[in-house]
């Protein structure tokens, strides 16, 4: 998934390193010298995420998905069927299209699949900027860009692209909102989450939507497979390795979703469907069971387009982070003349300091800072001296160690879900969580962060089977394998 939360980085990247080579925040080295206000003490005590914190997050969170399992409504987590009953295996052949639409940005794929022995051949991509006003209007509009868009890109394909005579393209969709799938190629828009508010779309078929869409754009295209980004990204994964059983997705928003035994799903309609297993889709960014909670978390919940939802999404995901350092740093710019007397106007527009800013400042390793005075200055208009500069860092680090560390505790409770379940199958061999999302792939010491709390949590045994891979635009490359996994033309 593309998203805005991760767009280019600025500065240079020269991280300390311990003596086993893990990457070490700075700011431990940083902190002589700093004015600790009470602002940020009392930010700092309420952030903490010691081990019984995180034992609590991930015993909460694997509590939390067997109630959303056993009925619906259960518990905050929705547990969707995904109705992904069988993975990719290789055998796909042909051209393929996927379109992946979970942020503020979608993309647009062809790929060529050559079977067991050429897998595959070439891949093309495109990447779109949705327009604000259409995250915010209406149903046919937002459709409507987004297909006008892919006709575009279909116009443009040649090369090693060959679709087989008489065939219809097939194309599929990772839509990453909450869906209430209803077969592999059809889904209901539970509600728009990530900022999103698009009128006259929830309780439709998502699907419908785009096929209608399609159809003005005198587009002749199949929707084979609806997917989550999730979904997406186990199945790429999958392809290439049988170990992955879990996707998580840390980008502009986050989910997770995993490999799941039917008899382990207490409210599954029918339990004589034709497989072992399938993926649920956990939409964990609803989860809230415990976290480590602040003022300035509440503030920016209230101020939000769904006050009261997404609580993890809105602590652990790169829409968030940077918005919540804003409002810390604008409380100590009036409590504390954090950066003297004069507040700029723009410094109190909501989301004006984004994710990418606190990463682009952390990895600031000059000795007076001055990647994150440009910074501050070109964002929110403030001047700094060198003590502000590095209370700033502290801030940032709060908040990212905070996201990081819950973000790990939630794997682990997923991974313990599937422990308990299993009786010691999942621990006790090489398991693999794919990982996507820009915020995962840009920001070191959020990664840094997140892989220590699983390896605290499972202990240094336990956690050198658990496999985190990055899976770089896996969700795009899913969605193409599923539509084949799923064509009509068979293989």
């Amino acid at each position: 998934m593309s998203i805005a939360a991760t767009s280019t980085i600025v500065g240079s990247f020269s991280p300390t390193r311990s003596p086993t080579g893990r990457l070490r925040p700075r700011m431990a080295l940083r902190s002589s010298g700093i004015s600790v206000t009470p602002i940020l003490a009392d930010l700092q005590k309420n952030c903490a995420t010691p081990l019984p914190v995180l034992r609590h997050v991930a015993d909460a969170m694997a509590a939390d998905m067997r109630a959303g399992l056993a009925v619906e409504g259960g518990s905050d987590l929705k547990m969707i069927l995904s109705y992904v009953n069988s993975l990719p295996t290789g055998n796909e052949k042909g051209l393929f299209y996927a379109l992946d639409l979970g942020g503020t940005n979608f993309r647009v794929l062809r790929v060529q699949l050559g079977g067991k022995e050429e897998r595959v051949i070439d891949t093309e991509f495109e990447q779109v900027s949705i327009p604000e006003e259409l995250m915010f209007g209406t149903s046919e509009e937002l459709f409507d860009f987004i297909a006008s868009r892919l006709a575009r890109f279909v116009e443009k394909e040649g090369g090693r692209f060959c679709l087989p005579h008489g065939r219809k393209r097939e194309i599929g969709f990772t839509f990453s909102f909450p869906v209430k799938q209803t077969s592999i190629d059809s889904g209901i828009l539970i509600k728009w989450t990530k900022g999103f508010a698009v009128s006259g779309t929830a309780g439709k078929d998502v699907v419908a939507c785009l096929n209608e869409a399609m159809e003005r754009q005198e587009l002749n295209m199949r929707v084979s497979a609806l997917v989550n980004d999730t979904v997406g990204t186990l199945a790429g994964a999958r392809y290439w390795d049988d170990d992955a059983m879990v996707a998580v997705i840390l980008g502009t928003g986050t989910n997770a979703c995993y490999v799941e035994r039917m008899d382990a799903i207490p409210k599954l309609p029918d339990q004589t469907l034709n497989s072992r297993r399938t993926i649920i889709n956990t939409e964990w960014g609803a989860f809230s069971n415990g976290l480590p909670l602040t003022e300035f978390d509440r503030d920016m919940d209230a101020a939000s387009i769904n006050p009261g939802e997404q609580i993890f999404e809105k602590t652990i995901s790169g829409m968030y982070l940077g918005e919540i350092v804003r409002r810390i740093l604008y409380k100590m710019a009036k409590a504390d003349d954090l950066f003297g007397d004069a507040i700029p106007e723009k410094f109190s527009k909501p989301f004006i300091l984004r994710t990418p800013d606190l990463c682009a400042m952390q990895q600031d390793s000059s000795d007076d800072l001055e990647a994150v005075g440009l910074i501050l200055n070109n964002t929110i208009g403030v001047a700094s001296n060198l003590n502000a500069r590095k209370v700033v860092l502290e801030v940032c680090d709060t908040i990212v160690k905070r996201g990081g560390r819950l973000a790990g505790a939630g794997i682990v409770g997923i991974l313990q879900k599937m422990e308990e379940d299993s009786k010691g199958v999942v621990f006790g061999k090489r398991t693999v969580v794919a990982m996507d999302g820009g915020l995962y792939e840009h920001y070191p010491q959020y990664r840094s962060y997140l892989q220590d709390a699983v390896t605290e949590l499972l202990g240094s045994e336990i956690s050198k089977n658990v496999i985190i891979e990055h899976s770089k635009d896996g969700s795009g490359i899913g969605a193409a394998l599923l539509a084949a996994s799923n064509s009509k033309y068979g293989h």
